[in-house]
């Protein structure tokens, strides 16, 4: 079967995406030749978006965070919104993924289990009041409420444990569906890329660049452009 032949056949279909899924919005991703991971900085960028450096060093991270991690200005691309279209027709369930850019909920997504969170959901360490990432980024050093705690980005870093109820809701939208159609991720990264094995469903399909591990275990594989290939549906 080609990917329309399945995506018409499904009722119950899951999304389950990584940073490729926003390249084509303008937004670089981490582990390709050109990924963030690969330009050079003093610190490395998997150093400074650690818990570990948050605390340590909140001015360098948010110095590398405004820099690097809002691209407030990038909007939905065409995979963004056929989920959304899908969602409001019925056939999809859910969107699980690894992105913190909130691109989906922008498309017009409901259902969305954000594994590492997003960028605009921050709140005081100490007292939890909100702020939103437009404020971030309009501010300068590191951002404090009017309490004196100092605000966190509501995005898992490294050293950190992936929120509990997300985890849950993904796992359980992932083993309910019929057709799980994996996107735009190397499955490199755990425990995200472990979540693939709850899957029980009829139809695996795999749209990524470059190859990944689970290629093998497709029903099908597309090494092309998502953006491209949901735009041909």
């Amino acid at each position: 079967m080609n990917l329309r032949e399945i995506v018409n056949s499904s009722r119950k279909m899951v999304f389950f995406g990584g940073a490729g899924v926003s390249t084509e919005s303008g937004i670089p991703d981490f582990r390709s030749q050109d990924g963030l991971y690969h330009q050079k900085y003093d610190v490395p960028p998997e150093v400074i978006l650690s818990a570990d450096y948050f605390r340590s060093d909140p001015e360098g991270f948010y110095r590398f965070y405004r820099d690097k991690m809002l691209p407030l200005w990038a909007q939905p691309n065409a995979a963004h919104r056929k989920l959304a279209e899908w969602e409001e027709k019925g056939t999809l369930t859910a969107v699980v993924t690894q992105n913190i850019d909130g691109l989906h909920q922008k498309a017009g997504s409901k259902k969305v289990y954000e594994l590492h969170g997003s960028v605009h959901r921050n709140y005081c360490t100490r007292c939890r009041k909100f702020f939103s990432a437009e404020e971030i980024a309009a501010g300068t050093g590191v951002p404090r409420c009017s309490c004196g705690g100092i605000v966190k980005p509501d995005v898992v870093l490294y050293g950190e444990p992936l929120n509990e109820e997300v985890v849950e809701g993904a796992v359980r939208a992932i083993a309910q569906a019929d057709t799980l159609i994996v996107a735009g991720t190397s499955l490199t990264v755990y425990p995200a890329a472990g979540f693939l094995n709850y899957f029980r469903g009829k139809h695996l399909v795999l749209i990524n660049r470059d190859p990944t591990p689970l290629d093998g275990a497709c029903e099908l594989v597309l090494h092309e452009k998502i953006g491209e290939v949901f735009s041909a549906l």
